[in-house]
């Protein structure tokens, strides 16, 4: 098994950063659209049409701002995301662990981290526009 694992920091408060992660509508600016919503044991789908991909999944764990895990269940992945934030001295750092591959050298793996990295650049517009 392989586990990716990223940090990133923002120039945001943590509550507006726990917002564009948890916000339906926010979600659909950076990551795809989807019918998510904070509740424990909440299932429900992330969904590119132009790539012909839905992303299944179940959210396992809501601690406001500071932890938010769930399943992330499309193609050939059959992994757990989870994000853990801590905000210091006005910068929020924002930790990614995607847990559940097979091993690093998988398609999956690797266009998950490129995916990831890249979502994270959309992620840092929208906080701007917040």
């Amino acid at each position: 098994m392989a586990d990716l694992v990223l940090d990133f920091q923002f120039k945001s408060p943590i509550n507006k950063v726990w917002d564009a992660l948890t916000n339906s509508d926010t979600l659909a600016q950076w990551v795809m659209e989807n019918n998510f919503k904070p509740i424990v044991g909440y299932k429900c789908q992330f969904r590119n049409v132009e790539i012909d991909l839905i992303v299944d999944s179940e959210v396992l764990v809501v601690d406001k701002p500071n932890k938010l895990s769930y399943t992330w269940v499309g193609g050939p992945i059959n992994t757990i995301v989870t994000w853990t934030l801590k905000e210091e001295d006005g910068t929020t750092y924002l930790h990614l662990e995607q847990t559940g591959f097979e091993n690093e050298n998988v398609q999956a793996f690797n266009g998950a981290k490129y995916g990831w990295a890249y979502k994270i650049e959309e992620l840092k517009k929208v906080l701007e526009e917040m």
